[in-house]
């Protein structure tokens, strides 16, 4: 049995690809420190709890068996966060990865799978956003990330550890089998605001920029359902055990919504008005983001199954309203 070591596997898309993992016969260990995570999302792999700031304890937790390859999910994500403290963001996004890195070639594990960011991108010149694209990302949270891939490209070129960056656009939606969902604290993604304004648990939802060149003034983004995300991530591993070339590569549907159609959308499932006030744009938002998924496509034979935003927001929805 293939054995991998997964960062962030109590989180939202580390727990979700955990499952679609252990499902493909992959004996799991996590790496997790619960801050954000969930115990019980790990479901049946076996959990190490632990702070990647710790080197110490990630070169134990890494030595104890060997592993084939490793899944690193393990980030803070909060874009507004980063701007006001960014020394927090590059050493929990960067000066950890370095650390994970370091263990990495002190045992056997030799692959990578990198959960990066659209945020790498920065503001499109172009539309839908291709892999090629310039990395000029405009926050701190996208320069770790973006700082992050090009360690990997110089330690594939010196020390042969072979990764892939996953550039992950909306990630959205839960599992459909349940039990497994989003919920960060403080929640910062718009479908999960949306949900939460509808069941009464939060006064209203905000929605930041009505003044977007967009048709209806609203940012206009696109969305991945988590499950999909979480199979582009078995693809991209298995891909890399059977000697495939690695490299970023985009996650993303090529289709984009509005904040005004998701909400719309949102409010004809949950059969509820949902409350919401405007506010201004936040620093760094940008009119919209799409991404080109023909990489993805093509190197991985991935197809989303679960990505059409009805089905998202079910999924989604599902979760919120059945936590009590």
């Amino acid at each position: 049995m293939t054995s991998v070591f997964v960062t962030g596997g109590a989180g939202y898309v580390g727990s979700h690809t955990v499952r679609a993992l252990r499902r493909r016969g992959y004996d799991v260990t996590v790496f997790d420190n619960l801050s954000s995570g969930r115990r019980t999302f790990v479901g049946d792999a076996r959990l190490i709890v632990g702070d990647l700031r710790d080197r110490d304890a990630v070169r134990t937790a890494l030595a104890v068996r060997p592993h084939a390859a490793v899944l690193h999910f393990a980030s803070l994500i909060q874009v507004g966060e980063s701007y006001a403290d960014p020394r927090k963001y590059y050493e929990h996004n960067l000066a950890t990865s370095l650390n994970l890195l370091g263990a990495m070639l002190e045992t056997e594990a030799r692959a990578l799978i990198f959960s990066s960011t659209a945020a790498v991108y920065g503001v499109p010149e172009t539309i839908p956003i291709g892999e090629d694209h310039p990395l000029r990302p405009v926050n701190p949270y996208g320069r770790a990330k973006a700082m992050v891939e090009t360690v990997l490209e110089d330690y594939g070129r010196a020390y042969g550890l072979r990764s892939m960056s996953l550039r992950y656009f909306n990630a959205s939606g839960a599992d459909p089998e349940g039990g497994l969902g989003e919920c960060h604290d403080p929640e910062t993604h718009l479908i999960p605001n949306i949900f939460l304004a509808a069941l009464g648990r939060r006064p209203e939802l905000e929605i930041f920029g009505t003044d977007f060149p967009t048709p209806d003034g609203t940012a206009v983004r696109d969305y991945i359902h988590v499950s999909d995300l979480a199979e582009a991530h078995v693809l991209s591993l298995e891909h890399l055990l059977a000697g495939g070339a690695g490299g970023a590569v985009n996650l993303g549907t090529h289709r984009g919504y509005s904040v005004r159609e998701v909400l719309a959308r949102a409010e004809r499932i949950a059969g509820r008005r949902v409350p919401r006030v405007e506010r201004p744009r936040r620093l760094g938002d940008v009119p919209v983001l799409l991404a080109s998924a023909e990489k993805a496509e093509r190197l991985l034979a991935w197809t989303p199954r679960f990505s059409d935003l009805d089905a998202i927001l079910g999924t989604a929805w599902a979760w919120h309203s059945g936590r009590g």
